[in-house]
């Protein structure tokens, strides 16, 4: 676990998530990265007692990246306010269909989750029962079969960066429910949680953390190079 710690302090905990590891118990039954990180601190530190440890925000088991843990209450309290407010900003990597697209856009959708299916089905105009989802991209690099898209979240809807992507015609390479060629080897999808930007919410610091990429992808380590 220590190899996956990109950041900690008295109050925090960043987590560099891998690709299909569970940010918290759900009704597989898998091992997830909360009850995984209370063991590996109760060891660390030779807690006696349980460890206190609460999980800020989501991100999807197939995707990669940074995800934060408060290890005091006060701090999750706070954290928690500022996610509600959007006060964390969320920047993701995602490795998509190499079509042709504007460098640089906005895009304002409407997303509706399906619970039975668990996928999220867009519309472009106000549509009852769907929340407006929004996002900023970028190209940032070109790959020989690929292009890297830089995004900034203004909401966090589910599923939103996978199938607004899916709606403009370039799915995340791997995410076959959102409209992928093929599946990756190891059933994830390439999107990653690349960096945060937030004030801490104790020591009140501007705190900016990025995440390295998967290494053990080509495809991810051509994108960092």
């Amino acid at each position: 676990m220590q190899d996956q710690i990109v950041f900690e302090d008295n109050h925090l905990l960043v987590i560099n998530k891998k690709t299909g590891q569970l940010v918290q118990g759900d009704k597989t039954g898998d091992a997830s990265l909360l009850d995984l990180l209370k063991d590996f601190i109760k060891k660390r530190d030779h807690k006696p007692g349980n460890v206190f440890l609460g999980l800020v925000h989501r991100i999807d088991r197939p995707t990669s990246g940074l995800v934060i843990y408060a290890k005091t209450s006060k701090a999750l309290s706070r954290l928690t306010q500022m996610v509600k407010n959007r006060e964390i900003k969320k920047t993701y990597w995602a490795v998509v269909a190499k079509e042709m697209i504007p460098h640089s856009g906005r895009l304002v959708h409407y997303l509706q989750k399906n619970e039975k299916t668990n996928k999220a089905t867009v519309f472009i105009k106000v549509t009852e029962g769907a929340k407006e989802s929004i996002l900023n991209y970028q190209l940032i690099k070109t790959l020989d079969n690929f292009h890297l898209l830089e995004i900034d979240l203004e909401t966090g809807r589910h599923h939103q960066i996978r199938a607004q992507l899916s709606k403009i015609g370039v799915p995340i390479k791997g995410d076959l429910k959102y409209g992928a060629a093929r599946s990756n080897p190891n059933g994830g999808i390439h999107l990653h949680a690349r960096k945060l930007e937030f004030i801490h919410p104790v020591t009140n610091e501007k705190t900016e953390i990025v995440a390295p990429v998967p290494q053990d992808d080509p495809v991810w380590k051509a994108c960092e190079e």
